[in-house]
């Protein structure tokens, strides 16, 4: 299986990008957030017309076949001064355990390379999101936010310390 990694830049690309996000969300939030939500509030055309990046962030598509089945969005933390950040890592989930995510992870990585902190937000109860993270080498800082889509969720934040990693022979 090629993976290609790259800018997203193509209406298709665009496209292919709101879907992942529309169906993502299907498959790994059915239970974290309502029912209702995910029918009527985040529909393929609401993630359509929200398909830019978060302020200064970057979103680059991972694509099979010339299909975007994945795509990772990252940038300068609004949130943390000085920290880079994964604004969001989606992966249909038929591609999910066939390193993928761990190469849109890298590429990311690469692409923040002047950023010694790097943090994300994920659902507690997103089990395997976190489990991956913390493989990467993120760690749950403590701080807690809770959403609301449909009814509560609690988001925790992660961090990776390049330093710490770099000691250790990690040398992301």
């Amino acid at each position: 299986m090629n993976v290609e990694i790259k800018k997203m830049e193509t209406e298709d690309e665009i496209r292919g990008k709101a879907y992942v996000h529309w169906k993502s969300w299907r498959e790994t939030y059915a239970g974290i957030v309502s029912d209702d939500y995910l029918e009527n509030v985040h529909t393929y055309e609401r993630c359509l017309s929200r398909v830019g990046p978060f302020g200064e962030a970057k979103i680059d598509v991972a694509k099979i076949d010339g299909e975007v089945v994945g795509f990772v969005c990252y940038g300068p933390s609004e949130e943390v001064p000085g920290a880079g950040e994964i604004h969001g890592l989606y992966l249909l989930e038929e591609y999910q355990g066939k390193r993928i995510g761990l190469s849109l992870m890298d590429h990311a990585f690469e692409r923040l390379k002047e950023y010694d902190r790097i943090i994300l937000w994920a659902f507690k109860d997103n089990k395997k999101a976190v489990s991956f993270y913390e493989k990467y080498g993120f760690r749950a800082d403590g701080e807690e936010h809770e959403y609301v889509f449909g009814k509560p969720a609690v988001g925790i934040r992660m961090v990776y310390e390049r330093k710490k990693h770099c000691e250790e022979g990690d040398l992301r």
